[in-house]
């Protein structure tokens, strides 16, 4: 496998489907993260962009529903949600969370697969291609969280890396020190101060003078990009 193949996370906590589906996925072209909840799940999530998200309803903590509820809120990765709960309320109210499909328990996993490549099939548009971002003479990969300057690759922590990604995310857009760390788990608004100084270092002229990553005094930090 190579970096072009789909990474999907598989978030459940019957170990025995995890390992099932793991394995099936694998051998049918998918590269395979697994979290037995919610919380594993976000730890996952920061620093990683997976293709695909497979969520179950029925956690311990917070359900999948209540998951990808707040997943949506910052990030549009596809769910495909699985749950044993058959009743057309349950499936309409796991499709209102954001998710793309529904697949209710037990199911074949040839059935699975063949929605998972759906959803592929469907996310695979030239707005959702544009994995790249472009500021000055720097490209930013969202997927693999690698930064070059003029074609040559600068070195991130995964600290930096995670904070350029949600950044990169919603070029233009303000976000405050408070959703930088929920985001990034970067701990608190002085951490993030801090990993913004250093990564001006790396991407900046003057960083004294930022152009690309600059302060919004009161709000947050903005990343400007062509």
């Amino acid at each position: 496998m190579n970096d072009m193949t789909p990474h999907v996370l598989v978030v459940d906590d019957d170990d025995r489907l995890r390992d099932l589906l793991a394995r099936y996925l694998t051998a049918n072209g998918y590269r395979v993260s697994a979290a037995a909840d919610a919380a594993a799940a976000k730890a996952r999530l920061v620093g990683i962009d997976f293709d695909l998200l497979v969520v179950d309803v029925m956690m311990p903590g917070q359900s999948g529903t209540d998951f990808v509820t707040e997943l949506r809120r910052s990030n549009q990765v596809p769910v495909l949600m699985l749950t044993a709960m058959t009743e057309p309320a349950d499936r309409i109210k796991g499709l209102e969370t954001g998710a793309d499909d529904y697949l209710p328990k037990p199911f074949e996993p040839r059935e699975l697969l063949l929605r998972l490549n759906a959803i592929m099939r469907r996310a695979a548009t030239p707005a959702a291609a544009a994995r790249t971002v472009r500021f000055g003479d720097f490209i930013f990969d969202l997927g693999r969280g690698d930064l070059t300057e003029n074609g040559k690759p600068v070195s991130l922590t995964s600290g930096e890396a995670a904070l350029l990604k949600v950044l990169a995310r919603n070029p233009g857009a303000t976000i405050s020190r408070a959703a930088l760390a929920e985001q990034t788990g970067g701990g608190e608004g002085r951490a993030i101060d801090v990993q913004i100084t250093r990564l001006r270092r790396k991407i900046e002229r003057d960083p004294k003078t930022p152009r690309h990553l600059q302060t919004i005094w009161g709000e947050g930090y903005v990343l400007w990009t062509d």
